[in-house]
């Protein structure tokens, strides 16, 4: 694999998509960035004091107005929180992935990173039987109804800052049905998948 080369995963609730990145960062040697963007971001906007878990949920709520995506107020000083966090929270990612090989999990780093040379899509997927049961052993009682309701806050984040479906197929270089093979071997599919892109491209 390529010196420095950026992976972005994007997941359902419930599929592993956390613990296959970590897996995944692990076997590179490298970071696997999350929560840690939005405590960065915060900083950068002096919102230390404001809590991260407030400004995030406003900026789900907010997600469910329909709208073709907030990259066209790029550049604007005087808006909301929650439109300065995810602004921040780009130009963390882009800053972080400029720097060496890294893996990122959701924040619409995809989007964010699509431009970027070197930098591969995957989104994580499962049948809903295999992640209620996931859910239930590592969060408690989650039903299908709950985490179904958590995708469709994900859907309107992201369709609310990129202007585009989350989930798309067109999105991404991969989807992976981690409800089909263990989340090591999805990570070396991942793996396989990006040596094998960086080998045959001119």
């Amino acid at each position: 694999m390529k010196e420095h080369t950026v992976i972005t995963i994007s997941r359902q609730y419930g599929s592993g998509g956390k613990e296959l990145s970590d897996i995944l960062a692990k076997k590179l040697g490298t970071r696997c960035y999350d929560r840690q963007i939005l405590y960065l971001a915060a900083q950068e906007i002096g919102a230390e004091s404001v809590s991260i878990e407030s400004v995030n949920q406003l900026a789900y709520e907010k997600g469910g107005i329909g709208t073709a995506g907030i990259t066209g107020v790029m550049g604007i000083g005087n808006i909301p929180v929650y439109n300065q966090m995810f602004l921040e929270q780009a130009k963390v990612i882009q800053k972080l992935a400029s720097q060496k090989t890294c893996v990122f999990l959701g924040r619409c780093a995809d989007f964010v990173l699509k431009n970027l040379e070197n930098h591969y899509s995957f989104f994580i997927y499962a049948d809903d039987e295999f992640k209620e049961k996931r859910a239930k052993e590592l969060y408690g009682n989650a039903s299908v109804e709950d985490l179904h309701k958590e995708d469709k806050n994900r859907a309107d984040y992201y369709q609310y800052y990129t202007g585009q479906k989350w989930g798309d197929c067109g999105n991404y270089d991969m989807m992976i049905n981690t409800s089909k093979i263990s989340l090591e071997d999805a990570a070396d599919l991942i793996i396989a998948y990006v040596e094998h892109r960086q080998k045959n491209e001119v």
